[in-house]
């Protein structure tokens, strides 16, 4: 296999990011969809070599592709090299990432026809997954960390696309300054792993950990520290506070950022310096332990939210809470397999919830309703998305949600029972949102999100042909990507056992056989009673919705404010503590010390000098009085110190 293959999954997307903004700039005004095309085509090249760099992975010994890397800089007895690293876990995070982009990329020209900003798009689009296949390749993790700061840099621009929106603009902000107090966690274990190993370079850095180097309080530390970083991207308890504000971007970045790229980086993060973190039973325990509170605390918030996007990016959260979880308390194979999975259903789910907006013009579910009349493709294709992401028998989700759970109950009964509770929320809030949708009679829609350059026809459509053929790709991912797991796959591929783990289990004994099995058929039954609930509640009307809210307004309000999360970061924090406390106290001190002892000295000199000059008045004795005086101030000095 080549070697420049690698390079090319990463530089295609990035030259195409610069072939838009720099080289067809002056033909894209009159050729707009040029910028499409050439994005597309890229990332359909990436996309391609990338299964081919899996096929090879696979096949190799040890799973591990040889790479010769580039050395760059030597400082001192520091050499600085700029490599690839091609493992079982780049393999299949960079043909998730290329494939959820590509199928991002040809949807998008069907949503965003007509915007003014289509060509700053797709060249936005470019860069942000350019930066993530940057960071999921690098072989150091210096260069890793400037990757992960592209991916920072992404989605602050495609958040903030619409930056004349005031609601866009803030939510980019604040995704940018909320991650950044994640990477500060991040930038110092770098800093301490330089300080103890003397060496950037991600394998070497396995080797002395394996070697001992590495151990004991450090060693947590920095794991601490990685994770830190972790949960500013993968928006983990308590620094979730960004991701659902990051729906003010264009639906198609939602799905990017939620399934493959800004919040995949933070589990990839954990997964790649696993090694580091199964040497420190501590570090594993905080991994497992916060997995598992997100995953039911953003459940809980997604019970009460009518935004369809909104709903979709708690369920967001709870599921990356899931894959920290099933990291924690499983392993690499655990985690990413359900990584893997989530990417196709949630990347399915966000673009059904943008072909939604593109018919009704809104994201309000409580103004949608019947829709699964008008829009056939649609409504089959985001049930689908739903049943998996629900973890419904033998669709996707199951394979992977089941593996977390089991590992779940094996090591931590408490985490299990978390765990085993959000499978039942995440049931309920996702039929309520099929159902508030795609049933009952339509309410008649509202504006769309792209403002006056997108006019909707009278009445809710089936979106084009360019947005449904996607959502049937990844309609048939979400339900058979789970079944490569089967017969072990993924664990014989992270545990160099492929031939072995193939062998140990028929597929058909496997797939069929998995239901006998107390622990998945409870898991599975309690799974339908959320759909069965949200049925009874939206569909029957046996239970009165109002009725239950009115019963527990209490929690309800404590829900709809999202725990109040966000007051206690602007209001409290940020504005009491910050801006009116801490702050204020600097700029007292700044006035008061600083510029007081400034301003003293300069008066102080001012007013010598006011007192000296009055010696200088031309008179020749005041002249020899002075002299004299200094001559026996020299006298004395001399004769007391000399």
């Amino acid at each position: 296999m080549p070697m420049q293959v690698p390079w090319l999954i990463f530089l295609l997307p990035f030259l195409s990011f610069l072939m838009i903004g720099l080289v067809l700039r002056p033909f894209l005004p009159r050729y707009p969809r040029l910028a499409g095309y050439v994005t597309i085509g890229a990332v359909g090249i990436s996309c391609a070599l990338s299964f081919w760099v899996l096929g090879a992975v696979i096949s190799s010994p040890g799973h591990m592709l040889p790479v010769d890397d580039i050395r760059w800089a030597v400082v001192g007895n520091l050499e600085m090299h700029i490599g690839v690293m091609v493992d079982s876990l780049t393999a299949v995070m960079v043909v998730v990432v290329t494939f959820i982009s590509l199928m991002v990329q040809i949807y998008s020209q069907g949503y965003m026809k007509g915007d003014p900003g289509y060509m700053r798009y797709y060249a936005f689009m470019s860069l942000f997954t350019a930066c993530m296949l940057g960071l999921v390749l690098a072989n150091n993790i210096l260069f890793m960390f400037v990757f992960w700061e592209g991916v920072g840099l992404g989605s602050y621009l495609l958040i903030g696309f619409w930056f004349h929106k005031p609601s866009a603009a803030n939510a980019a902000k604040k995704a940018f300054i909320v991650t950044r107090f994640g990477d500060l966690g991040f930038l110092a274990a770098i800093l301490i792993l330089f300080a103890t190993t003397g060496t950037f370079d991600t394998g070497e850095i396995y080797k002395l950990v394996a070697a001992g180097t590495l151990t004991g309080t450090t060693l947590t530390w920095v794991a601490i520290g990685i994770f830190a970083g972790a949960c500013g991207k993968s928006a983990q308890f308590p620094l979730h506070v960004w991701l659902p504000d990051a729906m003010e971007g264009p639906t198609p970045v939602s799905a990017l950022i939620h399934a493959a790229t800004m919040v995949a980086a933070g589990v990839f993060l954990v997964a790649r310096f696993y090694p580091i973190f199964s040497h420190s039973p501590e570090a594993m325990l905080v991994v497992a332990v916060i997995g598992a509170f997100t995953a039911i605390f953003a459940a809980s918030i997604g019970f009460v939210m009518n935004d369809i996007k909104r709903v979709l990016a708690y369920s967001t959260i709870s599921q990356l809470g899931y894959m920290m979880l099933g990291l924690g308390v499983g392993g690499v194979a655990i985690g990413i397999f359900h990584l893997f999975n989530h990417a196709f259903f949630k990347a399915l789910l966000f673009l059904g919830a943008g072909s939604v907006n593109h018919s009704s013009g809104t994201f309000d579910m409580r103004l949608m309703g019947g829709l699964r009349k008008s829009m056939p493709w649609t409504y089959i294709t985001f049930v689908i998305g739903s049943l998996s992401l629900a973890g419904i028998w033998p669709l996707a989700g199951f394979w992977s949600k089941d593996e977390i759970l089991m590992n779940a109950f094996s090591n931590n009964p408490t985490l299990f029972v978390l765990a085993l509770i959000t499978v039942f929320m995440t049931a309920f809030y996702m039929f309520r949102a099929v159902f508030m949708t795609f049933h009952g009679e339509y309410k008649g829609g509202a504006p769309s999100e792209h403002g006056d350059h997108d006019e909707h026809p009278q009445g809710p459509h089936e979106s084009p042909a360019v947005m449904v053929v996607p959502l049937v790709i990844l309609a048939v991912m979400a339900v058979c990507s789970g079944w490569i797991n089967v017969t072990g796959f993924f664990n014989g591929l992270f545990e160099g056992d492929v031939e072995g783990a193939v062998h140990k289990i028929g597929f058909l004994e496997g797939f069929f056989g998995t239901l006998t099995h107390p622990l998945p058929l409870a898991s599975l039954l309690i799974a339908l009673a959320g759909i069965f609930l949200a049925f009874a509640i939206y569909i029957k009307k046996w239970i009165s919705a109002e009725k239950i809210t009115n019963a527990v307004r209490p929690l309800y309000t404590l829900l709809s404010h999202k725990y109040y999360m966000d007051d206690l970061y602007e209001n409290v924090i940020v504005k009491t503590f910050l801006y009116n406390g801490l702050f204020k106290l600097f700029a007292m001190f700044d006035t008061s010390v600083v510029d007081g002892t400034v301003n003293g000295t300069a008066s102080a000199a001012s007013s010598a000098g006011s007192a000296l000059k009055k010696l200088q008045n031309g008179q020749t004795q005041v002249y020899a009085f002075t002299i004299a005086l200094g001559v026996v101030a020299i006298a004395v000095v001399v004769y007391l110190f000399g």
